[in-house]
């Protein structure tokens, strides 16, 4: 079971993020449009609240890897799998296909909530859906997996 430290971190960090998506003006579907419309009224804010958090992960990074463990777990998680597939390309292009329709991403949207109305509520709704069914998925092709002859 999690400690009480290691819950009261995650949550001031989602606070935190939450603080800055709000701040930066990331709640705001138009604002997430405008950045995608590069042939037309292109809005580039966005671009900036992306080099704020890949610049401060760029100086972090390194000092936190001299550490031997992270703090508030006994060992780092593997590295992500480097080769690009199928199923990462389609689940990319489904994320950003969502997010081009309605201005919305995870983060931003679970944000919004409490103030979105009708889109947002759709736009989660139909992202606990798309959960849902890719675990579904997932546990059948496990499932398969197992049953074949090794």
């Amino acid at each position: 079971m999690k400690s009480l430290i290691t819950l009261s971190v995650a949550g001031l960090a989602g606070v935190l993020f939450a603080l800055g998506l709000g701040l930066g003006g990331m709640t705001d579907p138009a604002k997430v449009v405008g950045f995608l419309d590069v042939a037309g009224r292109w809005d580039p804010s966005l671009a900036f609240v992306m080099a704020g958090a890949l610049g401060t992960y760029a100086l972090l990074r390194p000092l936190i890897l001299r550490r031997t463990r992270p703090v508030l777990a006994e060992r780092f998680p593997p590295p992500p799998q480097a080769a690009v597939d199928g199923r990462l390309v389609s689940g990319a292009a489904l994320f950003g296909i969502g997010w081009g329709m309605s201005g919305y991403c995870p983060g931003p949207a679970l944000v919004s909530l409490p103030v979105g109305g009708t889109t947002v509520l759709l736009f989660v709704g139909a992202m606990l859906v798309g959960m849902g069914a890719f675990r579904a998925w997932e546990a059948v092709r496990s499932a398969r997996m197992m049953r074949q002859p090794g």
